[in-house]
């Protein structure tokens, strides 16, 4: 029986999950995964608590919150893969000497969509003894829109992954203030199931992983456009181009894992970022929504065959 794998939402940065299908890496590793497509995060999540799907690919910060919420809740995060966050500031002017402080002095349009990348950025500010409040924000536009009113000279920053961000930068519409990602490790996106299941297929979700490992080790290190020709036809409208762009743009800043290993420092800091956004009631124990055993073993086992 396939793994029912279940997309979060259509994402360049996500480009490791669409490459293991599609180079045939989980095939190679034994286990038969059938990708379904998600119209947004809330539903995949939906999905895989009612059992409609197996696995899921999604943020923590989903998982820390279905355990805020319900103390009980069995979904658990087991597969690293999207090891720093995304999200770029851009800004219409080149500011080499960029302050957080400075966006107190200007307009800013933030991520509408999903709610981890402004969850982190106003930590980041925060650490760098910002009000995340007194910024003047717009937060109620899609990166598309966002991206057309940086332009326009609407406004004068915004909050952006790729490749709306290279899209920016290859124009000179728009110029790198600060990469999310430079923060360090923050555990953005994992493969997630429920405990029972990682119990019950712990062999096939073993595969899975190695499948995943193989992948993040051929993104290191393939040429940028191997990897947008494999998984371009996920991404019709980018160009091939644009789209080695942006691999090569997200692996100067190590987005991706080196492995499947989900580590307890970035862990921590989205734990952070949650709490001082208020997200969370209390604190969420990396252990009641992580598991690194199943991974440490598949890997384990792939090093010593």
């Amino acid at each position: 029986m396939a793994i029912v794998l279940s997309e979060n939402f259509r994402a360049l940065f996500y480009a490791p999950f669409y490459a293991a299908c599609a180079t045939g890496a989980f095939a190679r590793a034994g286990v038969e995964v059938e990708l379904r497509p998600s119209p947004d995060p809330l539903a995949a999540a939906a999905a895989l608590r009612a059992g409609e799907v197996d696995v899921m690919w999604g943020g923590p910060l989903r998982v820390m919150i279905a355990r805020d919420t319900d103390p009980k809740s069995d979904l658990v995060c087991f597969c690293d893969v999207v090891a720093r966050d995304p999200f770029f500031v851009i800004g219409a002017r080149p500011r080499p000497d960029f302050r957080f402080a400075d966006l107190l002095s200007m307009k800013l349009a933030t991520v509408s969509e999903v709610p981890t990348p402004w969850v982190c950025l106003q930590d980041d500010l925060r650490r760098a003894g910002v009000d995340p409040a007194k910024a003047d924000r717009v937060s109620d536009r899609s990166m598309a829109e966002n991206e057309a009113a940086l332009r326009e000279g609407k406004i004068d920053a915004v909050q952006v992954f790729q490749p709306y961000a290279e899209r920016l930068i290859s124009t000179g519409a728009g110029h790198v203030w600060y990469a999310a990602a430079d923060r360090g490790l923050t555990a953005y996106t994992t493969l997630v199931t429920r405990r029972g299941l990682l119990a019950s297929r712990a062999d096939e979700l073993s595969r899975m992983i190695r499948g995943m490992d193989a992948t993040l080790k051929w993104f290191a290190t393939a040429p940028s456009f191997d990897i947008a020709d494999t998984v371009q036809s996920f991404f019709p409208d980018v160009s091939r181009d644009l789209f080695a762009a942006c691999i090569d743009r997200y692996r100067a800043l190590n987005l991706w894992g080196p492995d499947p290993v989900i580590r307890r420092e970035g862990y921590d800091r989205l734990h952070a970022a949650m709490r001082s956004s208020g997200i969370l009631s209390g604190d969420i124990a990396f252990e009641d929504v992580v598991d690194t055993k199943l991974a440490s073993a598949a890997i384990g086992s792939v090093t010593r065959a």
